[in-house]
């Protein structure tokens, strides 16, 4: 029998690749806008950048209330920032700055690394439980099926059934019905629903 779509592993891979691209397209943090060098001072002064923080990349970060709202290349030192700074009229006393590498962004990581992870890891599981499944179907159908069919197969014939003839002939007759019902049909004939046979205890209900 055909199984169900929703029996099919896959289905839930698909749906469990579906809802996580669409958590990494919609909960993704958007970065700082990127800015020329020489753009910097005049735009923080319009974002009011409260903090300016030089990161081990080269890259001066303008912070407000502790997000990132700009971000453009330097590349040079930490002293050489507050002169820079200070040549292009920033009151550094109003202004924190700092030299350190970023925080560690743990939603970024998870779903820049751990999702590929849990992608693929999940893609192996389901190849290999199907996998595993469809081989002991393929090792087990022989064997069972014919146990069951050797069990099951009735060994009585109507050369074993004597005394009733004539309900004999009847059933004989559904019987070549079913095996052939071609040949009934093209005389008009039609399936029965049904046999019932009557008759007192030891007749040969059973046996028919």
């Amino acid at each position: 029998m055909k199984s169900k779509w929703w029996h099919n592993p896959f289905f839930y891979l698909i749906l469990l690749i579906v809802a996580m691209v669409a958590i990494f397209a919609f909960v993704r943090p958007s970065g700082p806008e990127t800015i020329a060098t020489s753009e910097f001072i005049g735009k923080m002064e319009q974002e009011q950048v409260d903090t300016i923080v030089l990161d081990n990349k080269g890259n001066i970060i303008g912070l407000k209330d502790n997000k990132a709202v700009i971000k453009a290349g330097f590349g040079d030192s930490y002293p050489k920032l507050r002169e820079w700074l200070k040549e292009g009229g920033v009151d550094l006393n109003g202004v924190k700055i700092d030299a350190q590498a970023n925080g560690i962004d743990w939603g970024t990581i998870a779903l820049t690394i751990i999702l590929p992870i849990v992608l693929i890891g999940s893609l192996f599981y389901f190849l290999f439980r199907s996998a595993r499944g469809a081989g002991s179907q393929a090792f087990s159908f022989g064997k069972s099926r014919a146990r069951l069919s050797a069990g099951d197969k009735p060994t009585v014939t109507f050369a074993d059934v004597a005394g009733t003839d004539e309900a004999k002939e009847e059933v004989q007759e559904v019987v070549e019905f079913l095996r052939s019902p071609e040949k009934f049909q093209s005389l008009g004939g039609r399936i029965p629903r049904g046999v019932l046979l009557v008759g007192p205890p030891g007749t040969g209900k059973t046996l028919l």
